[in-house]
């Protein structure tokens, strides 16, 4: 069996690298792009600076920031309204995921018309969408080079997952500079997602060779670089480290895709308005304790990658091991201990364990669950 790759054709990392990205953008020969962000980036000043620094590359552009914490499908049609009202020829993401997926809503909307909903599923568009440069301020959702769009629907009260290879963006840029003033908070939800990317890509059933080494890398450097970016945000070393790990990781899940954490996940955000990041890491040791039935040996791995000494583990062992690391390494970084804290109840569960199973990102895990074996996970999740 044969297997894609898909990556951004070009991608900058580094402190500073913004200031070539706009030069970059420019050599494409675009007349106005829209910039997809949301208000406190702008009210910060940072969309300010890019915009000023696009026009000093001869690139005019419109700002739109109205983009949601969970982007919505009313997000996208007031976004696409917006680049239509003023003739853009492209577009520009800056922020952490949700302005990411905003912007791959519009453009793909731009380019192949109809409705966000049309295009749930794996690969259900005609056509590549608009031009789209992702410039990154977090290090985690790794939107910013994945063919992953996830946009809310508010009437269904679900999170959609559009996996398709022509919402990629062309370009995508990760500046540590731009992350440096981040809170501990942000830092840890948005690290501890990075994390689980790289690990249900490692454990992923389409995982290959490739996405193996970046995953099992990716793990490595979160942990030996989270605890400090969430301590030290000012840190710039683990910042930028960070940075190239959460690029990994979404390089591993872009390309073996994901699992029933990310399954649930969805669901949680788009019925509670929950954090992706935070949902992600409170469900991430139940869904690999659910794996470890099948997924010990890989588990194992994702222990050792995370520090610990495994020579003479059993697999079972091993695996239990990876599980109580990414419990402590999510205490550290002061992550909630379960979804009580977050406002979910149990009376939710039958739905929200319904549509997961209809999540295109489950279809990858290592096991097949059931309704049941989904609640349970729910269950003691709390």
């Amino acid at each position: 069996m044969s297997n894609m790759f898909y990556i951004p054709s070009s991608n900058l990392m580094g402190p500073g690298c913004l200031s070539e990205a706009a030069t970059a953008i420019a050599s494409h020969g675009f007349n106005r792009i829209l910039i997809v962000t949301d208000k406190f980036l702008n009210k910060i000043g940072v969309v300010e600076k890019v915009s000023k620094l696009l026009e000093q590359a001869g690139v005019a552009s419109v700002v739109f920031d109205e983009t949601k914490p969970n982007p919505t499908v009313e997000n996208v049609e007031a976004g696409l309204a917006k680049l239509k009202a003023n003739n853009c020829d492209c577009v520009m993401s800056l922020g952490g995921g949700s302005p990411h997926d905003c912007a791959k809503g519009i453009a793909l909307l731009a380019a192949n018309g109809g409705e966000v909903k049309d295009y749930e599923g794996v690969d259900r568009s005609a056509k590549p969408q608009l031009p789209l440069f992702a410039v990154n301020t977090t290090a985690g959702t790794a939107s910013e080079m994945t063919r992953f769009c996830i946009i809310t629907d508010d009437a269904r009260h679900i999170k959609m997952a559009i996996v398709d290879k022509h919402v990629t963006p062309l370009m995508s840029v990760n500046d540590p500079e731009l992350m440096l003033a981040k809170p501990a908070s942000l830092t840890a939800a948005t690290g501890m997602d990075a994390l689980t990317h790289a690990i249900e890509a490692y454990v992923s059933i389409a995982a290959t060779p490739i996405t193996d080494a970046v995953a099992i890398k990716a793990i490595e450097m979160i942990q030996a670089n989270l605890r400090q970016a969430v301590d030290h945000g000012d840190d710039i070393q683990a910042r930028d480290n960070m940075a190239y790990a959460q690029f990994m990781a979404g390089m591993a899940f872009n390309n073996a895709s994901l699992g029933y954490v990310h399954a649930i996940a969805h669901q949680l955000g788009g019925f509670y308005d929950l954090p992706h990041g935070v949902c992600n890491a409170v469900l991430l040791p139940h869904v690999q304790r659910y794996n470890s039935e099948v997924a010990a040996e890989r588990l194992t791995d994702v222990a050792r990658a995370l520090g610990v000494d495994t020579t003479g583990m059993t697999g079972s062992d091993g695996a239990a091991a990876a599980i109580a690391a990414i419990c402590q390494l999510s205490s550290d970084v002061r992550i909630p201990a379960g979804l009580t804290e977050l406002g979910v109840k149990e009376e939710d569960f039958d739905i929200l364990a319904e549509n997961a199973l209809k999540d295109a990102c489950g279809f990858t895990n290592p096991k097949q669950a059931t309704h049941e074996e989904i609640v349970a996970i729910l269950k003691a999740a709390m």
